[in-house]
Formats: C-alpha cells, structure tokens, sequence
C-alpha cells in the first residue's frame, strides 16, 4: 500500500481497526474470552497499565483529555488553513521567517469570509 494513496490508506484502516474492535466488542479472539468489552486488558494492555484500578480510572481521564486536546488542535489546523489558504508547514514556514508579521493577529484582522 502506498503511504500517498489516501483511498488504500483509509480502507487498510478501516480493516484492520474494524477487525480489532470487533473483537474487543464481540469479546471472542485471541486472549480476549470472557473480558469485558469495554476495557478488554489481555492482549490490548501489553504493559499491565490496568492492574490497578485508581490507576486505570486516571488513565481514561487522562486518555480522554488527550483527544479532547487532539480534536481542538485539528480544528485550529482547519481554521488556519480555511483562513491563509495554506498548510501547516507552510504557515510554520512564514511564521519563522518573520513572527511579527506572519502571526495569528495578523491573520484575523486581514481575513474576509468568501475570499
């Protein structure tokens, strides 16, 4: 599979991720009988992270702030890309090149909706 082809890409993820899951749902597969199908553990937690259960409960907080984290910093890609028309590394690029005139405040007072 090649890495630039997003169709191959995508469906190799939805197989492989599908598979897993349906497992972890189904609670049947390789050394995954009888756990429970929320939080499998077995074969899903290598390093025995859940062994103790005050540590779990932080660690799925913490796992939920992270993508919290992670979807707001998508979202701040879009916005700038929808706002400058170029990509991150792009916007990296200019910012470095000159910070005080490639900067978000520059950005949102030159930007009009449509353009």
């Amino acid at each position: 599979v090649h890495a630039q082809s997003i169709i191959a890409t995508a469906a190799c993820q939805v197989i492989l991720m599908g598979q897993a899951e349906a497992f972890r749902a189904a609670g049947e597969g390789p050394g995954i009988e009888g756990l429970d199908s929320l939080y499998p553990g077995g074969p899903f937690d290598p390093l025995g992270l859940a062994d103790d259960p005050d540590a779990l409960a932080e660690l799925k907080t913490k796992e939920i702030k992270n993508g919290r984290l992670a979807m707001f910093s998508m979202f701040g890609f879009y916005v700038q890309s929808i706002v400058t028309g170029k990509g991150p590394l792009e916007n990296l690029a200019d910012h470095l090149a000159d910070p005080s005139v490639n900067n978000g405040f520059a950005s949102a007072t030159k930007f009009v909706p449509g353009n």
